[in-house]
């Protein structure tokens, strides 16, 4: 059997020359912020060369529009920023209500 691995999300990605670092985090069960939300403490890092990284967001981006077709989420249309400028906020927003103790990556 293979071990598995949950994130809660990604912290960072960063770049350095052919090397693609993706930090993953989890939601602490101790630790908590100001407003009594999980902290995000870093778990594990992924390691990519430049090629593999970018295949991978392609394999992502197919399974995110997967997930749009089928209703699970909705991407949000770009608004208008103050300098005319367009912007996505929250760029998919799930379908169904969340609990409170959820990865902030999917509010």
């Amino acid at each position: 059997m293979h071990a598995e691995l949950y994130t809660d999300g990604i912290e960072e990605i960063t770049v350095s020359g052919t090397i693609v670092r993706v930090d993953l985090v989890s939601l602490s069960p101790t630790e908590r912020d100001a407003n009594n939300v999980p902290k995000r403490v870093f778990s594990q890092r992924l390691i990519f060369s430049v090629e593999s990284f970018a295949n991978s967001v392609d394999v992502m981006q197919k399974a995110l529009q997967g997930l749009v077709d089928a209703g699970v989420i909705r991407r949000n249309q770009p608004v208008e920023s103050p300098n005319g400028a367009s912007v996505v906020r929250d760029a998919l927003t799930p379908n169904s209500p969340r609990t409170h103790n959820v990865s902030s990556n999917f509010r």
